[in-house]
């Protein structure tokens, strides 16, 4: 690999809906759960796709480019706050909301890289060159007021490309963002296979975001924030060095661990990501060698839509996410054994529901704060972020099935897990793990940690 390599930008653009839809509207207000993103990062997530054959020949990617824009823009009348850009209103009603249409658009990035696949694959460790696949790095969502709210940045390796979006946290959660990620190859696709004219207006797609906010009875939609400047709220904090690895579980991995951990607590109700989530809590915790009466949580990001007194659907597009945690001592999670940790995890998952979800959120109205950075730095914690069930391999662009998920340097830091489903499918899940140079290297020597994980490489692709 080629250590000095780096990402070189050779053009960008602004990307619009052709016009504007019947349903968009010219302000897009944010519920509780969205304003208290304002001084996390922007979400950064993307694949990595392999070149077809001939991958050498000069037009493809100026194809693939035209097509990607062109099909960003007819995905964006379907995701109109996107192209859009944050606005404050003055105290004393501090108010953020979205300007869905006073904007030049989503950015649309085109970069080379002198690196293949195998580069950013084959490391024991993510290379930090992954970081340069995104847009807005280090930004935050506060900073959508002057930077783009969704940014798209096609990185041309030599054997591949990398499609990595950049999306501000406070318009969307990790569901709406894959959300948007699979609406935009399906009309690609549509295009491609001609399905459609491609000179059409809007291209239908199978699940349409719902883009009403939700709003607690009473509560908005222009909430008031007991602000005066946003120095008051904006945090940025910067991550210590980190290690970040994939750590691939297949199916039969996680049956095992499954299995294990609903006998040891004589119980058939936990699930297979709380047993796995438990795993790594007490491996990170041995790894860190953590005072005994110290205290620890695994935290676990609950999407809130289907605990709703009335549910809300999958398609709400917005965060409607809550970080639900189960706590104890470093000594008494190594002291009782995986069945013990697992069923801990499965009573706070349990009793998150919609009663508790409407204490939250009551709670916060009666004192709005924006979520600070250091809140979620807790250096004897575990922070599980995203899902294995997101749909991130059904997404094509014409180059056959990405062959991995990489993510940039938004929202990192010591004891982030991020979860991702496993490529070959059918349960098997990728974690993410990121963590200090010591941490990491004690978890490598951990057996009970390895004795669930498998050897991906890339020749297996």
């Amino acid at each position: 690999m080629n250590s000095a390599a780096a990402v070189r930008r050779m053009s960008e653009c602004f990307i619009k809906p052709p016009l504007p839809s019947n349903d968009s509207k010219p302000i897009c207000y944010l519920s509780p759960w969205d304003i208290l993103m304002l001084s996390c990062h922007y979400i950064q997530k993307g694949l990595l796709f392999l070149k077809p054959s001939p991958h050498n020949h000069p037009l493809f990617i100026d194809s693939l480019l035209n097509r990607l824009k062109r099909s960003l823009s007819l995905t964006l009348l379907h995701f109109y706050p996107l192209s859009g850009r944050l606005v404050t209103t003055p105290f004393p009603s501090y108010s953020v909301f979205v300007d869905c249409h006073n904007s030049e658009g989503a950015r649309f990035i085109y970069a080379t890289l002198d690196m293949t696949v195998s580069d950013v694959l084959s490391p024991v460790d993510v290379p930090s060159v992954a970081q340069s696949f995104f847009d807005h790095d280090r930004a935050v969502n506060h900073d959508g007021h002057t930077l783009p709210l969704l940014s798209v940045q096609v990185t041309e390796l030599i054997d591949g490309v990398f499609i990595g979006c950049s999306m501000n946290h406070c318009l969307a959660d990790g569901t709406s963002y894959w959300k948007f990620f699979n609406a935009w190859s399906e009309i690609f696709g549509a295009l491609e296979g001609e399905k459609f004219d491609s000179d059409g207006v809007c291209i239908p797609i199978s699940q349409p975001p719902i883009h009403n906010r939700w709003f607690p009875e009473g509560c908005g939609p222009l909430i008031k924030l007991p602000y005066k400047h946003h120095d008051e709220f904006i945090g940025r904090l910067e991550a210590p060095p980190l290690r970040e690895r994939i750590f691939h579980f297949t199916v039969e991995s996680i049956a095992k661990l499954k299995a294990k951990a609903n006998r040891e607590s004589n119980t058939t109700k936990i699930s297979s990501f709380q047993s796995l989530s438990a795993l790594v809590w007490r491996c990170i915790t041995r790894a860190r060698s953590l005072p005994r009466d110290q205290k620890t949580s695994c935290r676990l990001a609950a999407n809130n839509r289907s605990r709703m007194e009335p549910a809300l659907p999958e398609e709400y597009f917005g965060n409607c996410v809550h970080a639900l945690a189960a706590e104890t001592t470093a000594g008494e999670l190594l002291e009782h054994d995986l069945g013990w940790a697992a069923w801990k995890l499965h009573a706070a998952v349990a009793h998150h529901d919609g009663k508790a979800v409407d204490e939250l959120v009551s709670k916060w109205l009666e004192s709005p704060i924006v979520v600070q950075p250091g809140q979620f730095f807790d250096p004897y914690s575990v922070m599980m972020g995203s899902s294995p069930r997101f749909d991130m391999y059904g997404n094509d662009f014409g180059m056959g099935k990405a062959l991995g998920v990489r993510s940039g340097y938004a929202n990192k830091f010591d004891g982030k897990v991020t979860s991702y489903p496993g490529r070959e499918g059918g349960g098997s899940i990728d974690l993410e793990m990121c963590l200090t140079p010591a941490f990491m290297t004690a978890l490598e020597s951990h057996d009970e940690f390895f004795n669930y994980v498998s050897v991906q490489t890339v020749s297996a692709f």
